[in-house]
């Protein structure tokens, strides 16, 4: 298995909040998702926080960091021309027990630099409270 980190791209079957408060417990489809932290919490479970990537544009209420172009390439999304990172929801799983993360499902990575401000405003987000978290584990 390749071992995720920060600022990798998967496809991952992201469920939106609206979609969780709604009853549904599966994403609709695989979409791009940034991972924007890994977190080991023992030698057997290891968090993954994963951001929604979308090619619609984000409301202006809305958390939203725009991708630049050169990391759309970076990233292996070339197929858009214009991407969001959406920090205003997340998904939380659990990589070694996940039932939707896939280990083959790995598209590209960010930038150093990018994954640096993508994991700021979340982080960020998270001390605020303004971001929402969907758990998809049991």
């Amino acid at each position: 298995m390749t071992e995720p980190k920060i600022g990798d791209v998967w496809r991952y079957p992201y469920l939106w909040r609206r979609e969780a408060l709604d009853g549904e417990e599966t994403g609709r489809k695989p979409r791009p998702t940034a991972l924007a932290a890994v977190v080991p919490v023992s030698q057997k479970s290891t968090r993954l926080y994963l951001l929604p990537i979308t090619g619609t544009e984000p409301f202006a209420d809305q958390n939203a960091l725009e991708i630049p172009a050169t990391e759309i390439r970076r990233a292996g999304l070339s197929e858009y021309k214009r991407l969001w990172v959406i920090i205003d929801e997340y998904n939380r799983d659990e990589l070694e027990t996940s039932f939707y993360f896939e280990s083959h499902a790995g598209i590209g990575s960010f930038s150093k630099a990018f994954v640096q401000v993508m994991a700021g405003r979340f982080a960020e987000a998270i001390r605020a409270r303004k971001t929402q978290e969907v758990k998809r584990t049991d």
